[in-house]
């Protein structure tokens, strides 16, 4: 009996990553996980740009196994704008990436901001460094710092008190320090401000999660078609904590969320990205059963784990130790990649920064030890699973 492993990738940002090829091909990953970051959000991505990058990960011995992210303009999110003209953008980039063999393509549909946390060096019992999402902290920034109209009646009456007894407290330092935390976005790309994050929250005002939503089904009927055509397979992100922040509404957090995005368009590429992190902050989420649920739409993994309290905050914990059922989801995993024909990637998804890397300059969850355990460790995992099934 012949069973089917998942590919094992890693993410990589590109000649500027701290992390190099080198380096990953001794971690034991077999393929690449990258986006050409310097390109501007919205614009084409050329023949020229990708083969330039598709040669770079040759040369490193790696072909590129998922494009992650081809980012989706602001416009389009909000339906406004040259919306249309990004659309099309979208599409020839799908077009260009399929010419040269790439076919799988992570976004995401979060307004302004992309994954959000609140510390990047929150320490952990055995002194290592993982990255933090604290309600509190949130609102200190929302509240006090950012000062968004109204920002108070987003958050329970508790979370405002200690936010504001917190705030008294920072120094000017400390104020800064969170500030450059919330608004870290990718490595690679522009850096937001908090003036520059106040211009673009006020452009979603009158967007609520239903428009937001009929925003995402537009850009798939109009999207996933084309990507099906020249055999993409599209997989969006879980938003990244899967709560409304910052008054945005989420719209990619729970079981539900997913069910209406698969049903915004029935063309084959329209998937899904299944993040253990970022739907594993939701503890209404049953992972194992979302995989079942949603099966063959899978098309890319993030594995990584998460630890909530009953306030809501989290921090991302050990691959294998969180309140992620690890073996449960890479066993439900392993079995819809049997039933498929094309290997399933998964990547490990952050890690902490342990050992030698603490000496080190890293991009937040990407330092190369932690991720080098979490994808040692999910392999084993992996081959004990299969090894008892033949």
């Amino acid at each position: 009996m012949h069973i089917k492993q998942l590919q094992q990738t890693w993410r990589w940002f590109g000649p500027n990553d701290p992390v190099s090829l080198q380096d990953i091909k001794q971690a034991g990953a077999q393929g690449i996980v990258t986006a050409l970051h310097h390109i501007p959000h919205g614009e084409v991505w050329s023949r020229e740009e990708i083969q330039k990058r598709i040669d770079e990960l040759k040369a490193g011995g790696f072909e590129w196994s998922v494009v992650e992210s081809l980012t989706v303009h602001e416009d389009i999110k909000r339906r406004s704008g040259d919306y249309a003209g990004y659309i099309e953008k979208y599409k020839q980039s799908l077009k260009n990436l399929a010419a040269l063999k790439v076919n799988i393509v992570t976004y995401n549909f979060m307004p302004v901001n992309d994954w959000t946390r609140t510390d990047i060096n929150y320490t952990v019992a055995d002194g290592s460094k993982a990255l933090y999402f604290n309600w509190t902290d949130m609102a200190v920034f929302d509240i006090h710092i950012l000062k968004r109209k109204n920002a108070a009646q987003s958050y329970p009456e508790r979370i405002t008190e200690k936010a504001e007894k917190k705030f008294a407290g920072m120094s000017g330092a400390d104020r800064q320090l969170l500030t450059d935390t919330v608004v870290f976005g990718i490595p690679g790309e522009e850096k937001r401000t908090p003036e520059g994050m106040r211009r673009e929250l006020e452009k979603y005002s009158d967007i609520d999660s239903q428009a937001l939503k009929e925003n995402l089904a537009y850009f798939l009927q109009e999207v996933a078609p084309v990507a099906s055509e020249y055999g993409i397979r599209l997989a969006i992100h879980p938003d990244d904590p899967p709560f409304d922040i910052l008054g945005l509404p989420r719209i990619v957090c729970n079981r539900k969320d997913l069910a209406d995005i698969i049903s915004f368009s029935n063309a084959p590429a329209n998937g899904l990205c299944f993040c253990t992190g970022s739907l594993g902050a939701n503890p209404a989420n049953q992972l194992p059963e979302m995989i079942e649920t949603f099966n063959k739409r899978i098309h890319f993994a993030h594995l990584r784990n998460v630890s909530r309290d009953a306030e809501g905050n989290f921090y991302e914990a050990d691959h294998l130790v969180g309140d992620v059922d690890m073996y449960k989801v890479v066993k439900a995993l392993l079995k819809v990649q049997q039933d498929v024909t094309h290997e399933i990637p998964f990547r490990p998804d952050h890690g902490h920064q342990m050992l030698d890397d603490l000496k080190k300059v890293t991009n937040p969850g990407y330092s190369a030890i932690g991720r080098l355990r979490g994808l040692a460790e999910i392999r084993g995992l992996e081959l004990g699973i299969t090894r008892n099934w033949q």
